[in-house]
């Protein structure tokens, strides 16, 4: 079974558990506060819905209009309509759809993985953050994807991930680059970010039989919950999230 949600999220599953809680944090930091956010590919709203209903106004970016349009009838639905805002684009012209300094949590989640350069989607995040303001920026982790496929018996291709620079197996590969704790945190660190937390996502979620997985879910939540910040497992998880801030 799912866990009981928080003040602001919905029931916490073992693939959103870690970033709930570390954004739950942030907003505890100010519990009166009606945060301005920003979610850069958010699609149909997974984030930017229960954020709504906490009493922020969130701003979804994403390049899919059949995304959008979801995003609008399930905000509609939970009866936020007024505090979302869907904008087509993607991440690559972010600086030419927001404003800067305007923003005071900025969500970017599987997004680095697929756009052309990573590097100007994080300095443009950085740049709509006012001063204090916090990034979520979640990647796809590449041990993982190595350690994944070499289990499945594909062989070469985590040979491929292994030894490319990027992280990447080629053209057939639906991401462009994975990445490392050190490569991800240099990426935001080069936009003047300061990285304060890094935890694992999916550490065991992906590995597990469905069966335990669903028969088990509490557990693994909790388990998930315990491992995300510890090396080797953090190390190792599906996915790598950051949580850096802008210079006040």
């Amino acid at each position: 079974m799912e866990q009981t949600p928080g003040p602001a999220g919905p029931p916490l599953t073992p693939r959103t558990a870690v970033v709930w809680s570390v954004l739950r944090a942030e907003l505890d930091r100010r519990p009166a506060a009606e945060l301005t956010v920003l979610d850069v590919g958010g699609g149909t709203g997974g984030f930017a819905v229960p954020l709504a209903r906490a009493g922020h106004r969130v701003t979804v970016v994403d390049a899919s209009p059949d995304a959008l349009a979801a995003l609008s009838r399930r905000a509609a639905e939970a009866g936020v309509a007024g505090r979302v805002r869907a904008v087509q684009g993607d991440g690559d012209a972010l600086a030419g759809l927001i404003e800067p300094a305007s923003v005071d949590l900025v969500l970017c989640h599987a997004v680095l993985e697929v756009v052309d350069d990573p590097a100007p989607v994080v300095s443009a995040l950085a740049g709509v953050l006012r001063p204090g303001g916090a990034a979520s920026v979640l990647v796809a982790g590449r041990a993982a994807a190595v350690l994944g496929r070499a289990m499945n018996g594909h062989l070469d291709v985590a040979a491929a991930l292994a030894a490319d620079p990027a992280g990447a197996a080629g053209a057939r590969d639906t991401l462009r680059r994975r990445f490392d704790v050190e490569s991800a945190a240099a990426l935001l660190a080069a936009a003047g970010l300061t990285v304060e937390e890094i935890h694992g996502v999916r550490v065991l979620a992906d590995l597990l039989p469905a069966a335990v997985a669903d028969g088990q879910a509490a557990a693994l939540v909790e388990l998930e919950r315990t491992l995300a910040a510890r090396a080797p497992w953090r190390d190792v998880a599906a996915q790598l999230h950051l949580f850096a801030r802008r210079p006040a």
